[in-house]
């Protein structure tokens, strides 16, 4: 027998939240953002399934990247981290990889490369204010000219990334010092990430990113997945275990957080923090149960947790619960009774959990 929980990766949904961006950004080269083994999706199934519509990938690791060539992928694929040491970057050429620099030393490491061979294809990634990766903005036409110097190098564009894009602060200070350093420069620009490419037409530029948008979240607080036209790609599913009779007083639980304050029923669910399920969701985190919503009771543990069965007198063990991404129940409010973002919970699905894919 097997433990009664259940993902399912919806691909179709994937192509769906893909091509909704290239509506929104007709003229943009969209990057497909994969990196976190495509939130939790599986990389290299998300990256076949889009092969016959994305224009190319963006991701972490390189190991990715080769692992995606040698399925026979053959779009670009952007580092979006750039090159980790210099034997990277030989790498890259070998392979046809775009690669961001955005530190002196990747300069030095491009200077080494020899010429007359295949050019590596490059952005030069500007900080306008995230302050991770880049060079000042002041550095850039600078870093221009060195990069022209190089007849191994050719330069695909500049590339900044949002810090506010998905609040009220929005994109317009960025934007701002990014442009004045453009307007110098005359390159192709790739500025979008989810939020920006949902919400800000001046953002879509030559390239865009779409990355959490395509797993069927939404980037904002204010707006929902739906509201946004996105559709859900990752259901998580479970069963009730088993079934516990509470008077008023029972308490439930590690730490005994929740307390009954009258009769009740609660289910065991076999989904827990192992499984990627939030530790920290707070009681009264939705749950549907045979397709009515009920609650969370008590601490999430390793391997169970605890639900509300009142709204539902006829559940009990075996019934279905449904904990993210489908019965109309989105990943983002889950996300929001851990305070956290949707991102993070699919990016924390276990491997031990079994996944179903479907839409291929």
């Amino acid at each position: 027998m097997t433990r009664p929980i259940q993902a399912t990766i919806d691909l179709a949904a994937i192509r769906q939240n893909y091509l909704l961006a290239k509506r929104l950004a007709p003229n943009s080269f969209a990057f497909a953002v994969i990196k976190a083994d495509a939130y939790g999706h599986g990389y290299l199934r998300v990256a076949q399934a889009l092969a016959p519509v994305a224009d190319g990938y963006g991701l972490i690791n390189i190991e990715n990247a080769l692992a995606m060539r040698e399925a026979g992928i053959t779009q670009p694929i952007l580092l979006l981290e750039g090159c980790f040491d210099r034997e990277e970057v030989d790498v890259a050429v070998a392979n046809g990889l775009w690669v961001p620099v955005h530190s002196a030393f990747q300069l030095d490491w491009l200077r080494a490369l020899p010429a007359g061979g295949r050019p590596l294809d490059v952005f030069i990634k500007i900080n306008t204010g995230m302050n991770r990766l880049g060079f000042r903005p002041e550095q850039a036409a600078d870093v221009l000219a060195r990069l022209r110097q190089l007849p191994q190098v050719r330069v695909r564009g500049l590339m900044t990334h949002f810090a506010t894009a998905d609040d009220d602060e929005g994109i317009e200070p960025q934007l701002l010092r990014f442009d004045a350093v453009n307007a110098r420069l005359d390159l192709p620009c790739c500025v979008a990430n989810s939020a920006a490419t949902l919400r800000y037409d001046v953002a879509r530029r030559e390239y865009v990113r779409p990355g959490i948008m395509l797993y069927g979240a939404s980037p904002f607080a204010d707006q929902s997945a739906e509201q946004l036209g996105l559709a859900p790609t990752m259901k998580l599913e479970a069963e009730i275990i088993g079934v516990q009779e509470l008077q008023p007083g029972d308490r439930v639980g590690y730490g005994a957080r929740f307390t009954a304050s009258q009769p009740m029923r609660i289910g065991v669910v076999a989904c827990g923090y192992a499984d990627g399920y939030p530790r920290i969701a707070r009681a009264g985190t939705p749950c549907v149960v045979d397709g009515v919503r009920t609650r969370l009771v008590g601490r999430v543990s390793m391997d169970m947790l605890t639900i509300d069965l009142d709204p539902v007198p006829q559940a009990g063990v075996g019934s279905k619960v449904t904990l993210w991404g489908g019965d109309g129940l989105s990943i983002d409010e889950v996300a929001a009774g851990a305070d956290t973002i949707g991102y993070e919970l699919m990016c924390a699905l276990a491997a031990r959990v079994p996944v179903v894919v479907v839409g291929e």
